[in-house]
């Protein structure tokens, strides 16, 4: 057996530099660079390593732990989860800021792998800088914070612990139904310990990212409890998008005549002006979906995990006798809701619907598709009113901004969000025109997300134009990453709305007694509430001195022009806006379905004593699917 000798973190990234994924027939590098920010956890070690390899593993400056592991993931996304990238940082802060992302990679379902310094495997000195002492656990660093939002965790204490570890991080990332964040905890002194590696550990690997057929029996199953129902909706959710399967989806629809909602994972199935496409469904739902699944007779979810959004915490769906089929890689959804499982990949298993289903012209009654097209017109009314500006030359309203940015746009533009009153606008107005144009991170709605992101996201699509749309309350949690996308040249387009405070939330504290409370960003009055003037914080000031190139847009008719400059612009722009009605809710349809969030059951407030008796109605009509 022929040996090389190198240090693990050498031998760690001339590994990752030889790992493939493939489906379908189509190969790529599975992890295609590595961001990093450097301390003395991991400077002599892996930052050394990528130095020996920059030839071959592109590195990425990153301005915050917890960023870099966005931009990774936004990079997963728009990759298929066939790519990911990479990302190391020191011990101690730099490995806790990964804890966020980390989460948010896993909830999604998301690959990226996280190499965290970590503290001495030999211990020479205890304690080091940094270190968490454990009066009780000699072997716990601040690196276990990450076990829980991991799916796959070790932590290489020798060399040779390596070669396994670095083979099942591979295995869990590209495993359709594992996948999520994988992280490998590496001490210091390891990372620059030497050992003779096995040439082989080098050699070119492919991981099959496979797709599971359905069980003959589940699919026969499945198409009885179709071909029974009168009022079927179908549920697309993430695992549409993952698996491909749009193209399947839609000769599903079209040959049935089922119509077709969306989670907000799975917008963008269908091409909005599709005939079964009925647009969002739950909380943020359009009137047309969420009336459709009030009345549905079975619910197909198709790769959804049905959360409370989409399901309207479990009080959407009340149709007497309701049933669902659940579509999905991974049993443990496949079960959710006392279902039907059809445990399967979504494009194999639609094609295998879609070919029993036709053998026999199954289709839903003509009334039914006419009912649900004669609804989705209507909405679409709501929309070009909620996106029309009558008067150019006053400032906008949110829904005013989408507007002016959805009569830009085309199929090439891929728009990103995760937070704040922007997802409910989205996910019930907006008009995707692409497979992956809607880039929603709502799993784990983290704000912070958008910038980052996007950076990601424009290095898998580097012809076309990023948007990270973002609120003030977003950016001010997360602006680091402009420095890197300058840096790079990387032409994100950011999108900057002040509402003066957290929008989404004033809205909600509103609607539970909590009076928007702590929600605005004002001077405090002389009551001790936020209630005074707008603080003067320029936002478009601060993006500008962190080297984007800032276009302020005062008006509708500013806001167009600045949008279509941004769009054109081969470096990274922002489009500045503040729109009307800043302390109060963005303007749409209002939720066309419940959320639960949970009112105070005393309270000697008459908002929170109203808020509560209207709690106590909807928390009613709550179900068990059983």
């Amino acid at each position: 057996m022929t040996t090389t000798r190198l240090t693990v973190a050498q031998a760690l990234v001339r590994f990752l530099t030889a790992q493939y994924s493939e489906r379908d027939g189509v190969r790529q590098r599975l992890i295609g660079a590595t961001w990093g920010i450097f301390g003395h956890g991991n400077v002599a070690g892996l930052g050394q390593a990528l130095v020996e390899h920059a030839d071959t593993m592109p590195y990425l400056q990153g301005r915050n732990e917890q960023a870099m592991v966005h931009a990774a993931v936004g990079h997963a996304r728009q990759s298929n989860r066939l790519s990911t990238h990479a990302v190391t940082t020191s011990i101690g802060p730099g490995a806790t800021n990964l804890v966020t992302g980390a989460a948010l990679a896993t909830v999604n379902h998301l690959p990226v792998l996280l190499l965290p310094g970590d503290t001495f495997a030999t211990r020479p000195a205890d304690p080091v800088l940094q270190q968490l002492e454990v009066p009780y656990a000699g072997d716990v660093s601040v690196n276990d914070t990450l076990r829980p939002v991991s799916r796959y965790f070790d932590r290489v204490t020798r060399p040779e612990a390596l070669i396994p570890a670095a083979l099942q991080a591979m295995r869990v990332l590209t495993d359709p139904v594992q996948t999520g964040a994988v992280t490998l905890a590496l001490p210091q002194d390891v990372q620059a310990e030497a050992y003779d590696w096995p040439d082989a550990f080098f050699a070119d690997r492919v991981w099959t990212v496979r797709r599971p057929a359905a069980d003959p029996a589940e699919l026969d199953a499945a198409v009885r409890a179709i071909r029974a129902a009168r009022r079927p909706l179908l549920v697309a959710g993430g695992g549409v998008h993952h698996s491909r399967a749009e193209d399947a989806l839609a000769a599903f629809a079209e040959a049935t005549g089922v119509p077709v909602a969306s989670t907000q994972a799975g917008k963008g199935s269908l091409r909005h002006d599709h005939p079964q496409d009925v647009g969002g469904v739950g909380h943020t739902g359009t009137a047309t979906a969420d009336e459709l699944a009030r009345t549905a007779d079975l619910v197909i979810g198709v790769g959804t995990r049905w959360t409370d959004f989409t399901t309207a915490s479990h009080t959407l769906f009340a149709a007497d006798g309701v049933r669902f089929l659940n579509l999905n890689i991974a049993p443990y959804d496949g079960h959710k809701l006392a279902g039907l499982p059809l445990v399967a990949d979504a494009r194999g298993a639609l094609t295998a619907l879609t070919a029993a289903l036709t053998a026999d012209g199954h289709r839903v009654p003509e009334s039914y598709v006419a009912e649900y097209t004669g609804d989705k017109e209507r909405w679409e009314q709501r929309v070009d009113a909620c996106f029309e500006a009558e008067e150019p030359d006053v400032r906008p309203t949110q829904t005013q901004v989408l507007g002016a940015l959805d009569a830009l746009v085309d199929d090439t533009d891929i728009l990103i969000n995760a937070a704040g009153s922007l997802p409910g606008d989205l996910h019930k107005l907006w008009r995707a025109r692409s497979r992956d144009q809607y880039h929603l991170e709502y799993g784990y709605s983290c704000m912070g997300y958008e910038i980052p992101a996007a950076i990601g996201v424009k290095l898998a699509a580097p012809d076309r134009p990023v948007w990270a749309l973002v609120g003030d309350g977003t950016y001010l949690m997360m602006p680091t990453e402009i420095v890197t996308a300058v840096q790079e040249g990387i032409a994100i387009k950011v999108l900057l709305i002040q509402n003066h405070g957290y929008a989404s939330i004033g809205g909600l504290s509103e609607e539970t007694g909590g009076e928007r409370y702590g929600t605005a960003y004002r001077y405090r009055a002389e009551d001790g509430t936020f209630t005074g003037p707008p603080l003067p914080v320029d936002l478009a000031a601060n993006a500008a001195s962190l080297g984007l190139r800032v276009l302020r847009a005062k008006t509708v008719r500013d806001l167009r022009a600045a949008l279509a400059e941004a769009r054109a612009a081969d470096t990274p722009t922002c489009v500045y806006v503040e729109t009307q009605t800043a302390d109060t809710v963005s303007g749409p349809p209002p939720a066309q379905a419940w959320w639960d969030v949970p009112v105070a059951e005393t309270a000697t407030r008459p908002s929170a004593v109203k808020a509560r008796e209207l709690y106590e109605r909807h928390v009613s009509t709550r179900r068990r699917h059983l």
